[in-house]
């Protein structure tokens, strides 16, 4: 992570922030956060990424302290990201990577990483999704549809990466994801009382409503009719769209390409929102 960090619009570094100016997001997890990519020192869908954090921080006036609210606005965003990227060498004007922005203790932290150094892989070859957390999530449960601070749930099932179930027995999410699976003639993801995060590219593709001739629906999602699924990506601010290679031991080949037009088609919002 680079040292270069920016807390209410103040370019400062990281090792020189004290960590009581941060004690309820830190102790109590009392806080949300949003991740958004940078292409080129442009940080992509950030009028999404500060109104989902609003509403969010929003929702929890008395338990979350919620910056002034004028630094949530995109424009100041937009000139606190051209001050920390110009006032770093390693990071410059033209950074690709990431960004994240926290919002706790009455402060927004702004903090940059590297992209994933295998993200290129992915694309290319996918990635396999072989488990289920079964009854990960209640029904209807709304705080997974909030990227809060406590965070430790999905943070331990990174790298095993399964489908988190409901105790309905269906789909949610993964862990840092959406999940979208080729089903019935449709693009489907579950729906938000499912629960899951209400994604930043899950949130275009949805308000997009198709993909070339491809309805895209939030519905339901029964483990049970994921054998059927024809193709399977997931969806996160990061990466975009990654192809499901194997969806619990069944080879989907198809998933690669889906992902590829996913990504195309977003890129594609992204440069007409600006």
């Amino acid at each position: 992570m680079s040292s270069t960090v920016a807390v209410n619009g103040e370019v400062r570094r990281w090792e020189d922030l004290p960590l009581h100016d941060f004690a309820q997001g830190f102790f109590f997890g009392a806080g949300f956060f949003t991740t958004f990519r940078i292409d080129d020192g442009v940080p992509l869908f950030l009028a999404r990424h500060l109104k989902r954090l609003a509403a969010s921080v929003a929702s929890f006036p008395e338990t979350v302290r919620a910056p002034p609210s004028e630094l949530l606005h995109p424009d100041a965003v937009r000139e606190v990201l051209r001050r920390c990227l110009e006032s770093d060498s390693a990071l410059g004007p033209r950074y690709t990577g990431i960004g994240k922005l926290t919002a706790s203790d009455g402060r927004l932290l702004l903090t940059f990483r590297a992209p994933s150094p295998d993200a290129e892989r992915l694309q290319r070859e996918g990635r396999a999704v072989d488990t289920v957390e079964a009854g990960a999530y209640r029904h209807g449960e709304p705080m997974p549809n909030h990227k809060g601070l406590s965070y430790f749930r999905q943070y331990s099932l990174m790298q095993r990466l399964p489908v988190l179930a409901n105790d309905l027995g269906h789909a949610c999410e993964l862990p840092t994801a959406n999940l979208f699976v080729l089903l019935d003639g449709a693009l489907v993801t579950p729906p938000l009382d499912a629960p899951c995060l209400p994604g930043i590219i899950r949130e275009v593709l949805l308000d997009a409503g198709h993909l070339d001739d491809l309805p895209v629906v939030e519905r339901a999602l029964p483990l049970a009719r994921l054998s059927e699924a024809r193709a399977c990506v997931f969806t996160n601010s990061a990466v975009l769209a990654t192809g499901v290679s194997s969806l619990l031991g069944r080879a989907l080949p198809d998933s690669l390409s889906l992902a590829a037009r996913i990504r195309e088609h977003v890129l594609a919002m992204a440069s007409r929102e600006g």
